[in-house]
């Protein structure tokens, strides 16, 4: 079974999703529960636009969180 990572951003209270290849998807939304919904009713039909495919595929779920940081006194 094909397997696909989904990197997911925390920037500026909103989160943001991207993939390569071949589902080439950038979605955002202001929740991760949100966002991980959005992902899943998207990809399949990426995936079958993009390749043909319409069988079973995972989507492993890689989460970035980043904070700016005041300058040090």
């Amino acid at each position: 079974m094909k397997t696909y990572t989904v990197k997911m951003i925390y920037d500026n209270g909103c989160w943001i999703s991207s993939t390569g290849a071949p589902l080439c998807l950038v979605l955002e939304a202001d929740s991760y529960d949100k966002l991980v919904k959005r992902v899943c009713l998207a990809a399949p039909e990426m995936l079958e636009l993009n390749t043909g495919y319409t069988g079973p595929f995972k989507l492993n779920f890689v989460t970035e969180h980043s904070e700016t940081l005041p300058e040090a006194v």
